[in-house]
């Protein structure tokens, strides 16, 4: 329509510098009814379904040029209006890459090991548990577990640019690509089930779903509309002159209005859709900008959902590293989860499982077997005890497990307690911070919703700061809840089960963990996080409110503008013609200004902490848990070991913070903390790190010195009072504050790198 507008223009000119006037006006006239009609059936259609048409001004002006006979001014306005529409549908397919991007990477073939040869096939033909090959530069097809290390390019589904090391049998989710060599995979999921095909689902509905310009732009061409009428009726009042109407009425065109809230808001989807949250319509989008009460699931939102080794409480006598290897050793033969997370924990301090013999299991208890000749129990309290009495020195641990939300797996080695340990559903890194930054940005009131119990709910809860804790509820006290909410203001509820699906469609924003969340929740809810973290989430809120910000400045603006030209208009000083070709000036200015959410945050993009980086501080930090264990273990049996088993464990244990702990401190200080600082920004935003380190390294000449005294002694004096409560301080003090440091780096560095 733009070309056939901008052809009949050029047309009925050149016709009319031939003197052939009539033809050109019958040219203009053609140009002119077939973009009114158009507008026509988009107002009449507009009306039907009761909402205001924002077209009807242009509408009202097209049908005035023609009555008016001001066929080239109609063919100007024609031309101008459809330009406008075209600027739009292009920022709309800009700002709509990504997510065609995502589309187009859907693999249709894989390659699948069968009768050992390597057969192609349709990806829909992928079932669990087919061996697959994964050539370079493959789409991971289905999700599974690597056969063997992998090099992964993960941008789609986490935006991280860097690929990512993933040893073998590390989880994959479909949708990564193979940046490295060939490697096996190990199927696990339909393609249609897996992270890749629930991905597309969901952007297939959310392409379809186009955003909707009625809800804040229509508020304005309330007023707007009728004060455009209204002077144009006056001019004409007070001049006699329908010429000054139709002026008026040409620059008061809501074009602005028309186009400024759908592209900002479009761009907007399209760089959440980066940031790896999937907006379905732009009306969440507003809402997101106007959050006041945010409802938070516990279990696979606030939490990882999985267990994960949090203590090692060995008998004396045993090491922690010894209590944990006995333990994996049985555990590596069972699926369970609690089996996997005492398994996964051995893997990582690199402790290797020899095979045990003759074992059996008992669904839900535990295991038995022998391990080098030895009887082995590894399980639940009453499997392992078989009925005998805890020892005193397990009867805190034993305590903890129940007021503390850990689940406790208990070792015996011949009938005897070796060791307890303590296992927990771990906060996610990000959820602190991303509660506190939800917070400041407009969350007025925080409630952890979930179905666990009141002691579990309300030890992750307070950890959290929440507002208020709701536990032991149902899928219909959630519903509740969330509906009074509403009353008060805008509501955001973020889940991950099929529990949470009416919670999250009640909410006015829902919001699904859809990664690896249920497809009931995604299907419910209006915003997905399609990566597994939820200060993604932010990010989004504060790109709504920065487009809200944008496109309420656009608006007001062009109508702003739209004013002053009608005024002008109607004081008789801006013909029609003239006044169209200013309300395309205006228009190419609201679109361009629209158009600037497309950059926003991409400072955050480039601040963010390497992958590769993290993963290596990570890697250190995990091999620093043997001390941590180390040092609780000493703690404990300080004052039930001899003076020289004292001093032995003492000296190795220096040994070990000398060559270990200490220098990765030292190497932290002085070249890693700088780094981190420039990405935060601030004069000294590491200073209060910094401090810990100090800390660290004073209780560890402390501990040097005692062990120092210890050696200056006979063989087993008895040890002063004094010394041991110091030696027992510095211990305990020095594993709490790493323990808190290694978790406030892990922050640090998780955040750094969303």
């Amino acid at each position: 329509m733009v070309v056939f507008c901008a052809l009949a223009l050029a047309t009925g000119a050149l016709l009319h510098a031939w003197h052939l006037p009539l033809i050109a006006m019958r040219v203009w006239q053609a140009s002119a009814a077939l973009v009114l009609l158009f507008v026509f059936s988009e107002t009449a259609l507009s009306l039907w379904q009761r909402q205001w048409g924002l077209d009807l001004m242009a509408l009202l002006t097209l049908a005035g040029a023609l009555v008016l006979q001001e066929e080239l001014t109609a063919a100007v306005i024609a031309l101008m209006f459809v330009t406008g529409r075209a600027l739009e549908s292009h920022a709309e397919r800009r700002a709509q890459q990504e997510m065609s991007a995502l589309l187009e990477k859907v693999p249709q073939h894989a390659h699948r090991h069968e009768d050992g040869r390597i057969v192609e096939v349709a990806v829909a033909a992928i079932r669990p548990g087919d061996r697959l090959l994964v050539r370079p530069g493959q789409t991971v097809p289905v999700d599974g577990i690597a056969l063997s290390a992998a090099l992964l390019d993960q941008a789609t589904l986490t935006g991280e640019s860097l690929p990512v090391n993933l040893a073998s049998g590390a989880a994959l989710c479909s949708g990564s690509i193979n940046a490295g060599e060939a490697f096996d995979l190990l199927a696990t999921s339909t393609a249609e089930q897996g992270t890749l095909g629930n991905i597309v689902r969901l952007v297939s509905a959310a392409r379809q779903s186009r955003a909707p310009a009625v809800r804040l732009a229509d508020r304005y061409a309330l007023l707007f509309v009728p004060l455009a009428l209204a002077l144009a009726g006056l001019a004409w009042l007070i001049s006699g002159d329908p010429q000054r109407a139709l002026a008026v009425a040409v620059v008061a065109t809501p074009c602005p209005l028309i186009l400024a809230v759908p592209v900002a808001l479009v761009c907007a989807m399209s760089r959440c859709a980066q940031q790896g949250v999937l907006i379905k319509h732009g009306g969440a989008l507003e809402k997101l900008a106007q959050l006041h009460t945010l409802f938070v699931d516990k279990t696979g939102t606030l939490t990882s959902g999985k267990a994960h080794l949090v203590a090692l409480h060995p008998a004396p006598g045993i090491g922690a590293d010894e209590l944990l290897r006995l333990a994996a050793l049985l555990e590596q033969m069972s699926v369970h989860a609690i089996a996997q997370a005492v398994v996964s924990a051995a893997l990582e301090r690199g402790i290797d499982l020899a095979l045990p013999e003759q074992v059996s299991e008992s669904p839900g208890a535990g295991l038995s077997g022998r391990v080098q000749g030895r009887a082995l129990r590894v399980g639940s309290r009453d499997h392992v005890l078989q009925g005998a009495a805890l020892p005193a020195w397990a009867v805190p641990f034993s305590e903890r497990i129940g007021y503390d939300a850990v689940a406790g797996v208990y070792v015996a080695i011949e009938g005897r307690l070796a060791g307890v340990l303590l296992l927990a559903d771990e906060v996610r890194l990000e959820a602190p911070r991303a509660l506190r930054l939800l917070r400041t940005l407009g969350a007025q009131r925080i409630v952890m919703l979930t179905g666990d119990r009141h002691d579990v709910a309300t030890t992750i809860g307070r950890a959290l700061g929440v507002d208020e804790i709701l536990a032991e509820q149902s899928p219909a006290s959630k519903l509740a809840a969330i509906t009074a909410a509403r009353r008060q203001g805008v509501t955001m509820m973020v889940g991950d089960g099929v529990n949470d699906a009416p919670a999250l469609a009640a909410a006015d924003i829902g919001v699904a963990m859809g990664a690896r969340g249920a497809a009931a929740a995604a299907e419910s809810a209006q915003v997905v996080l399609l990566v597994d973290r939820l200060d993604r989430l932010v990010l989004a809120v504060q790109l709504a409110q920065q487009t809200r910000r944008i496109a309420l400045q656009s608006v007001i603006a062009g109508m702003g503008l739209s004013v002053v030209a009608m005024l002008v208009a109607a004081c008789g000083y801006l013909p029609p013609v003239a006044g169209a070709v200013l309300q395309e000036c205006i228009d190419v200015a609201v679109i361009l200004n629209a158009l600037r959410v497309l950059t926003l945050q991409k400072e955050v993009l480039r601040s963010r902490l390497p992958a590769a980086d993290r993963e290596r501080l990570q890697q250190e930090h995990a091999a620093l848990l043997p001390i941590l264990d180390r040092l609780l273990w000493l703690a404990e049996h300080s004052e039930v070991l001899t003076v020289s088993a004292l001093r032995e464990a003492l000296q190795s244990l220096n040994g070990l913070l000398k060559t270990r702990l200490l220098p990765h401190e030292t190497e932290d200080d002085a070249r890693l903390y700088p780094r981190l600082a420039t990405l935060i920004g601030g004069r000294d935003p590491m200073a209060a790190m910094s401090s810990t380190h100090r800390e660290i390294h004073r209780l560890s000449r402390t501990l040097e010195r005692i062990a120092a005294q210890l050696g200056a002694s006979p063989a087993d004096p008895p040890l002063a009072a004094a010394t041991a409560q110091e030696l027992r301080h510095a211990l305990y003090a020095l594993e709490a504050i790493l323990r808190l440091h290694i978790a406030q780096e892990e922050e640090l560095f998780h955040g750094l790198s969303s």
